[in-house]
């Protein structure tokens, strides 16, 4: 088949879509699929990276200060040109990610053409509205697109349990929906042994997006309680997001000096500081119809052999007990802090387990395949 994938974000951005979406390539084309992705050119200090098997046709985009395809204009500038980029591209079939606007774009652009076209759900963008308290009238605009762009496509990938439950409450039969659990590249997040510290002082390290939702100032707001005990530990950001600059005052004002905030980094380079971490650190906060997720920060910290710390209820904390992947604590800073202490006092933690359970449960490359698989099967071209 002559398979499209309309996407935003793709490699070499550091972002968890950019990784599903170059794994679900890889999948296809491991099946003799030809590839064709649509995107969108990277920020200049993304790393340069070539991809022999299938076809990347870039086009300019406008991005926040921070470099990211985030906001409405921003969405605008890539679901605008989208639109006449689909219907001149030939296609079998087309795949998309959201937002939802980048959904309703491929629905119509494939409706037109006579075509099938999939939607790969990482989450529900109008519950995440909900939950970072966006005005009525936008989460109503955006609930009626993500419904149109759902219940038009043949076919919903969902990562997890709990985001295909949401897609089938919004309207899409169940047969049309097919869970295939999120992973994480283990090629480039595995364990190491180098230290990243020269001074060898145990740290936290909190990897990926900061935004409202998923409330990640509960661990600066826990630094106090563990500084009193082990005062020479540090809490490190990587990543950006809606938050920081919150976050970053908070730092300053409740433990100044002891957390740091190094901004963007190569996957590699997440990697290397995750395996050296005392803990990986996650949080959503409870109770704003988002329990159901589950951050591929999980999977990136088991890969690299280094305990989780989620902070919350749901599906994430179902999936660290049940697989003994960390610990979870409340959504408060005393619970958070409670925990943060037993890993540094030397809480027992089987760090081969967990690489070997992300190889057998989370690879994306496995991933990637089942996608692409279901897909081609779903169209009798398996």
């Amino acid at each position: 088949m002559k398979v499209v994938i309309a996407t935003r974000l793709f490699a070499p951005e550091v972002a968890a879509a950019a990784f599903r979406l170059k794994a679900l390539a890889d999948g296809f084309a491991d099946a003799g699929h030809q590839v064709t992705v649509l995107t969108t050119t990277p920020p200049k200090f993304a790393v340069p990276q070539a991809f022999p098997r299938f076809d990347v046709r870039r086009w300019p985009v406008l991005r926040d200060a921070g470099g990211n395809v985030r906001g409405y204009v921003q969405y605008l500038s890539f679901d605008g040109p989208l639109a006449a980029r689909l219907l001149f591209t030939s296609a079998d079939v087309v795949i998309c990610e959201p937002p939802p606007t980048t959904g309703v774009v491929a629905a119509i652009a494939c409706l037109l053409k006579r075509k099938p076209f999939y939607y790969y759900a990482a989450d529900i963008w109008s519950d995440a509205l909900v939950a970072i308290g966006a005005h009525k009238a936008v989460v109503g605009v955006m609930r009626g697109f993500e419904r149109f762009a759902l219940r038009r496509a043949r076919g919903v990938v969902a990562v997890s349990d709990g985001v295909a439950e949401r897609v089938r409450e919004l309207g899409v039969p169940a047969d049309r929906v097919r869970v295939v659990q999120n992973g994480v590249d283990t090629s480039t997040f595995h364990r190491t042994e180098a230290e990243p510290v020269p001074d060898g002082k145990g740290y936290f390290v909190y990897t990926g997006t900061m935004s409202e939702w998923q409330g990640s100032d509960v661990f600066v707001r826990a630094m106090p309680a563990v500084l009193a005990k082990h005062p020479d530990v540090t809490l490190r950001f990587f990543g950006q997001g809606t938050a920081e600059k919150a976050l970053r005052a908070l730092a300053a004002d409740l433990a100044p000096g002891r957390v740091e905030f190094g901004g963007v980094v190569p996957p590699a380079e997440a990697a290397r500081w995750i395996s050296g971490a005392v803990g990986s650190l996650a949080s959503i906060v409870p109770g704003q119809g988002y329990d159901f997720a589950k951050p591929t920060k999980i999977y990136a910290a088991a890969a690299c052999g280094t305990p989780m710390l989620f902070a919350g209820v749901g599906a994430s904390a179902e999936l660290i007990n049940d697989n003994k992947l960390g610990l979870v604590a409340e959504y408060t800073p005393e619970a958070v802090a409670e925990q943060m202490l037993a890993l540094l006092d030397g809480h027992a933690v089987d760090r081969d387990h967990l690489v070997s359970w992300v190889g057998e449960n989370a690879s994306l490359a496995t991933t990637g395949r089942n996608a692409a698989r279901w897909v081609a099967e779903d169209l009798g071209q398996a």
